[in-house]
């Protein structure tokens, strides 16, 4: 059974089911749905752990072992597998869907992974453990539901704050989950219940604790932000990313984008065209849908003319200011 993150704790305060997988690419939620989880066991009579970590050199063999080992004291168990890469590989795929067929008595089996592609979701053991096991996907927040994700966190602990405030912090968090959980717990020690939060107080209180990376500037320039592009840019050269890296991102998107676009025009479907570019990613589908109606093909064909100019200022063949130059592609690529 797959369940949204907020049907959680309706589960929780029921009879826990023996197999729970929690998988996403964000691992604050991850582990606060896992440490709710384990704090239901403890609460239904689960009075023994086992963790079991999956590294280099595991033995499958341990995970049957600590489902046939009896509780010390007699009473239920919970076996807490986690395998960090999320690549278990064949002999732990196997052990995984052996596992599952026959999932152990008294034993509540709590399973954590990192983000999955969609190869591994695909795999016999991840279909398994989903079959039998109820799963829990949790991603970050996109980035226009960031604020209202910070907004639900400061109502859990009876504060509230004006939109302009939320949309500071989520400036100032960004790409960062964690940072946002400790800047909001901040505010509430800070300031006391009931507390209507002013921009002003946020941002005396609030850390620049964004963490940049060359995959959210991708999807700025796809989702059309230029101001997000342009903030994005200055935290990566402030980071000191390299110019290269940042290059091969926005051409690699923009020779893909070329490519869906030519596609297109020639009247071919968008779903076979999205096949042949290997994009499989339903959010990743939906953003590269909405970037093509407002980018043409000779749009695109000139982006590309642009990536290559700023090549050859990296590789010193060429004066200008690279940085500048990203800015002024990026915008090419985000506005209408």
């Amino acid at each position: 059974m797959n369940l949204r993150p907020e049907q959680l704790q309706a589960q929780l305060d029921r009879p826990l089911a023996p197999l729970w997988v929690l998988h996403g690419n964000e691992p604050l939620l991850v582990l606060e749905a896992a440490d709710a989880i384990r704090a239901a066991a403890r609460r239904q009579g689960y009075s023994e752990r086992e963790t079991l970590v999956v590294g280099q050199g595991f033995r499958w063999d341990a995970l049957s072992l600590a489902a046939g080992n009896m509780s010390l004291f007699g009473g239920a168990k919970l076996i807490d597998l986690r395998i960090p890469t999320g690549k278990p590989g064949r002999d732990g795929g196997e052990a995984l869907q052996r596992y599952a067929s026959q999932l152990p008595q008294a034993t509540l089996t709590l399973v954590t992974l990192p983000e999955l592609d969609w190869q591994a979701r695909k795999t016999s053991w991840f279909k398994a453990l989903t079959d039998q096991g109820t799963v829990l996907e949790l991603n970050a927040p996109e980035r226009e539901r960031l604020p209202g994700w910070i907004a639900h966190r400061l109502a859990a602990q009876q504060q509230s704050a004006a939109a302009a405030a939320l949309a500071f912090i989520a400036d100032h968090v960004e790409g960062n989950l964690l940072a946002a959980h400790q800047e909001i717990l901040k505010l509430g020690l800070l300031y006391p219940e009931g507390s209507a939060l002013t921009l002003e107080q946020v941002q005396d209180a609030v850390l620049n604790v964004a963490r940049y990376d060359i995959d959210k500037l991708r999807q700025a320039v796809l989702d059309g932000d230029p101001a997000r592009c342009a903030r994005l840019l200055e935290g990566l050269r402030g980071e000191g990313a390299a110019p290269p890296l940042i290059l091969w991102a926005l051409a690699n998107e923009t020779r893909s984008l070329a490519a869906l676009r030519a596609g297109q025009d020639a009247g071919q479907p968008l779903a076979a065209l999205f096949k042949t570019e290997r994009v499989f990613d339903e959010r990743r589908k939906q953003a590269l849908t909405r970037a093509l109606q407002r980018l043409s093909l000779g749009k695109l064909r000139a982006a590309l003319m642009h990536a290559a100019r700023i090549d050859r200022m990296i590789k010193g063949l060429a004066s200008g200011d690279i940085w500048d130059e990203f800015l002024q592609l990026t915008l090419r690529l985000a506005r209408n």
